[in-house]
């Protein structure tokens, strides 16, 4: 099992929840969204972004607007909708609830699930 894989996935697993907030803090233009995921080390190749971007404008969570630009083409900035935001709220309750659940797994000690059979008695009854 290759762990790069792994953690591609869980980055992209979370990648739509942090587009969204991402645009959810007002208008964005697309090359500052890849700018802000790569710092973050979500995002790593461009091309991940636009499919996501365009599933969810067909899901009208997102829309976009264009905007001329003085030094090249229009510029798309990309703003979250009235059903985004609702969608955003319940992806933010997943993941807290993704992060408690998380946090009670890995932060279980081991000794916790001891072997009965290696228990030493206390008990001041018993005899050697």
């Amino acid at each position: 099992m290759n762990v790069a894989n792994t953690q591609i996935q869980m980055r992209k697993g979370i990648l739509e929840y942090c587009v969204l907030h991402i645009i959810s803090r007002g208008e964005v233009y697309t090359s500052d969204l890849i700018e802000e995921l790569t710092q973050a080390e979500l995002i790593v190749v461009e091309g991940t972004l636009y499919p996501l971007l365009n599933r969810l404008k067909s899901a009208v969570l997102v829309e976009y607007r264009w905007v001329e630009s003085e030094s090249g083409p229009p510029r798309k900035y990309y703003s979250i909708t009235a059903e985004g935001k609702k969608f955003l709220l319940t992806l933010e309750e997943t993941w807290q609830s993704l992060v408690q659940s998380t946090h009670l797994i890995t932060q279980t000690p081991s000794e916790t699930t001891t072997d009965p059979s290696s228990q030493e008695s206390n008990s001041p009854d018993e005899k050697e």
